[in-house]
């Protein structure tokens, strides 16, 4: 196989997340693409490829057949549109498509637009929507939805290494500091320990604001070859490494419940991919779309060791001038979670980062991370960014 080419971000652009009931799903893809063509200087028809991310479209709004729809909205005519779905990892896995795209020289210029529309339908609807990403025969059939699932690995976490109720707020609370200062995030409420504690219990030792929202939202970020990235942008963001990795469905089936193989072996491959140590990341967004999760994120992908992820998170460690910056942009949690959308998001923000261009949240970080995962760990993606 010959050298693939060096691939970097030119453009990003997202929508405001949060429950937009006065536009449509058409509205906020062409809102985030428009505001990703803008920043890359490009036009529409300089556009040669697309790929779409959505989850769960057909349940949500009745509507498959994606990619097409997202390239007819963005105004790319006749180009290859291909419709990615990996659950809730679906905007990372496109992402990771895309750059293969670009790196093997199939492609120069290639869009990424992830999207979800999900308070279009009642609570229960969604609810059960998302829980396909999941064993739907051995998991959602028997009543298990992802909170109850989520609960199980922070049960056996709080077991197995004493993290607390109060360490799992603690991510919230941090999350909603970090999304209060994003203009672009669900929430722009600052929350306690106390509220978090206090909240409504979904699945105990899980409260309402220990989960992620249901969210309305949509993310594009446009690739390039590096050597000509400069011709669009002048702060070009290299993508340095793109893993993936899968794991066994169902809980029941997985080695431990207090870790995600899955996140440690792509997060191996990344680090060995751009010759890097976890010590070298300074910003990283994680897939928190629960509290517990953010808490397991942070000791597989290597910042802390397992069972201290919790301690880390109560001394500020994982808060903007700690150790390593966790979820800037607010997170699943505090951003917003619009399942397609999430992964691209995260691109955005790291991308914004490492750009200097996170308004009243800059990290003035060189080298960033995402890590997206699909249901509760059966497929992650990786990627490592750097300042070019």
């Amino acid at each position: 196989m010959s050298k693939m080419r060096r691939v970097a971000i030119v453009g990003v652009g997202m929508s405001k997340f949060g429950e937009l009931w006065d536009k449509s799903f058409r509205d906020i893809i062409a809102e985030a693409g428009l505001m990703a063509l803008e920043d890359a200087n490009m036009e529409s028809k300089d556009i040669q490829a697309l790929y779409g991310a959505t989850m769960a479209s057909g349940k949500l709004i009745g509507q498959e057949h994606i990619a097409p729809l997202i390239a007819d909205q963005m105004g790319f005519k006749n180009i290859p549109a291909t419709r990615v779905e990996n659950a809730c990892a679906s905007g990372g896995t496109a992402l990771r498509e895309a750059y293969f795209a670009v790196a093997s020289g199939a492609f120069d210029i290639v869009a990424v637009g992830g999207v979800e529309k999900m308070t279009d339908v009642s609570t229960s609807s969604a609810t059960t929507a998302l829980g396909g990403a999941g064993d739907q025969e051995w998991e959602l059939f028997q009543g298990a939805t992802f909170p109850a699932l989520y609960a199980l690995m922070a049960r056996r976490h709080m077991y197995e290494f004493g993290t607390t109720e109060e360490q799992l707020a603690m991510v919230a609370v941090k999350n909603h500091e970090n999304a209060y200062k994003n203009k672009f995030a669900q929430f722009h409420n600052l929350i306690t320990v106390d509220d978090v504690l206090n909240s409504k219990l979904v699945a105990d030792p899980l409260k309402l604001l220990d989960c992620s929202p249901i969210t309305d939202g949509a993310a594009v970020v446009i690739l390039a070859p590096l050597e000509i990235a400069k011709k669009y942008n002048d702060a070009p963001v290299e993508i340095v490494a793109s893993a993936q990795a899968s794991d066994r469905i169902a809980l029941h089936d997985r080695e431990t419940l207090t870790s995600l193989k899955a996140t440690q072996i792509a997060a191996r491959e990344a680090y060995r991919q751009a010759k890097l140590e976890p010590k070298d990341i300074q910003v990283c967004e994680v897939h928190d779309c629960f509290t517990i999760a953010e808490i397991m994120a942070i000791e597989d992908l290597g910042f802390f060791k397992k069972g201290e992820g919790g301690k880390a998170t109560e001394e500020g460690q994982t808060k903007i001038g700690g150790k390593v910056a966790i979820n800037t942009s607010g997170g699943l949690k505090g951003c917003g979670h619009p399942v397609g959308a999430t992964g691209i998001k995260q691109a955005v923000e790291i991308t914004w980062q490492l750009r200097g261009e996170a308004e009243g949240r800059n990290t003035n970080a060189e080298i960033g991370m995402t890590h997206n995962v699909g249901g509760s760990g059966a497929t992650v993606v990786v990627h490592i960014f750097k300042r070019v």
